[in-house]
Order: C-alpha cells, then sequence, then structure tokens
C-alpha cells in the first residue's frame, strides 16, 4: 500500500467499499445501452454513423463506457469537481475492458489501421478553466488511454474563448455557447489522421461536434467520439 491509499483510500463510487474505485459487483452496474449514430442518436452498429446520416464534416463515430447514472457518473464527478485525478487510470481500464467484450471490431479497426495515423485527441479546456482545476480531465483520459493502447497523443485543438459551462444548457444554447470555441493546432495533427476525440460525457454532442468539424476542415480523415458517458 502506498502513501496516498494509506492516507486517502480508494473507496467504490457504488457501494463506498474501500479498496478500489469500483468493486466486482458494482461494476456489473455499469450499464452500457446499444451504441448510436452521433448524428440522428438511433441505434447503431457498433456506434457508427449512418449512411444517410453522414456529413462531410461530421462525426463518423460514438462510443460511450456507459450510461451517465451511478456508479459511473459519480466516478465522473470526482474526477472533474473533487480532483481525484487518480480515477482516470480505473476508468480507461473499464474502458480497454469493455471494447475488448462488447465491441471487439473495434479494436481490431483502429489495429488494422494503425499504419494510417490513429491519434487521440482530448476536448481542450479554456486556459483559466485548467488552471483553476489544474489539470483538464479529458486530456488525463486521453493520455492514459495512448499509452495503454499503443497509439500517439496529440493536442491538436485549443480552446480560444471562455464559455458558459454547458451543464444546464438546452441543446441549441450548447450549441450556439460552443460556436466558434476552437481552433486548430496544425502542427500537432497529419493531414489525413484518423482521430480519437475523447471527452467525459456525451450530453447533445454539441461540443465533441464543434471540434469534430474543425478537425475535419484541417485534414483529418475520419474522427470517432470516445466519451465516458453519454
Amino acid at each position: 500500500m502506498n502513501f496516498f491509499d494509506l492516507f486517502f483510500p480508494k473507496k467504490c463510487c457504488g457501494c463506498g467499499k474501500f479498496g478500489s474505485y469500483f468493486c466486482d459487483s458494482c461494476i456489473k452496474n455499469i450499464l452500457q445501452q446499444d451504441l448510436v449514430c452521433p448524428n440522428c442518436e438511433k441505434n447503431s452498429i457498433g456506434g457508427k454513423s449512418h449512411p444517410l446520416c453522414q456529413k462531410r464534416y461530421g462525426l463518423d463515430g460514438l462510443w460511450s463506457l456507459g450510461i451517465y447514472q451511478a456508479p459511473l457518473k459519480k466516478a465522473i464527478q470526482k474526477l472533474k469537481y473533487k480532483f481525484v485525478s487518480d480515477i482516470a487510470e480505473s476508468l480507461i481500464d473499464l474502458m480497454i475492458e469493455y471494447w475488448a467484450k462488447y465491441t471487439p471490431q473495434f479494436i481490431d479497426e483502429i489495429k488494422k489501421d494503425r499504419g494510417e495515423g490513429w491519434i487521440i485527441v482530448p476536448v481542450p479546456l479554456y486556459v483559466k478553466r485548467q488552471k483553476w482545476r489544474g489539470f483538464n480531465q479529458s486530456a488525463l483520459l486521453g493520455k492514459i488511454l495512448a499509452s495503454k493502447i499503443g497509439l500517439e497523443y496529440t493536442e491538436a485543438l485549443k480552446r480560444t474563448k471562455h464559455t458558459k459551462p454547458q451543464v444546464g444548457l438546452q441543446g441549441w444554447e450548447r450549441k450556439k455557447n460552443i460556436k466558434n470555441a476552437f481552433s486548430f493546432n496544425s502542427k500537432f495533427l497529419n493531414p489525413n489522421s484518423n482521430i480519437l476525440l475523447i471527452d467525459d460525457v456525451w450530453t447533445t454532442g454539441s461540443t465533441l461536434k464543434e471540434c469534430c468539424y474543425i478537425l475535419k476542415r484541417n485534414g483529418a480523415k475520419s474522427v470517432w467520439a470516445i466519451t465516458l458517458a453519454r
């Protein structure tokens, strides 16, 4: 047991049992409903965009670990608002485990096209907000995921304006709020790259869709949204 585990022991986000952030029983309570198309949000095999829903600058797919409810919701809130950053590795381990169990074709697709440049890109925070929080949870998740599955990680996007928190805003308000909030760091991304765009939660998808638009306008070949919850 290390120093932090001794004085700040891990507790299950579901039942509160000491030892880990997710006990075996509570992991079973993470519900993953059918994956959906990111454009119409109707059921889609593997989370791919339906052929009729595909847009030139739109997302090519959406994969989420589970539904935004306990115990997953509590874990994400610990990461974002209580700054329990070491919970990120537990969440990524669960994500990879679920990929292997339920959507192995997704892992196969990444491995098959690895030579064509699959890159993990996080949704960025505004500079002042990141300084206040001390870290960007999406960047933290992205770095851990990249390390574990052997992909490149790069911060190809920059948040250029401060926006209201998306929490509490309606769909059209979210879209308006996030419009033109990002810019592209061209030195960090090669054209024709395949992108895994990572964030914590998908609600209406406004933020991820805006990020995808910027990436594709600057040459990204395909962009998948990857989130912990929706």
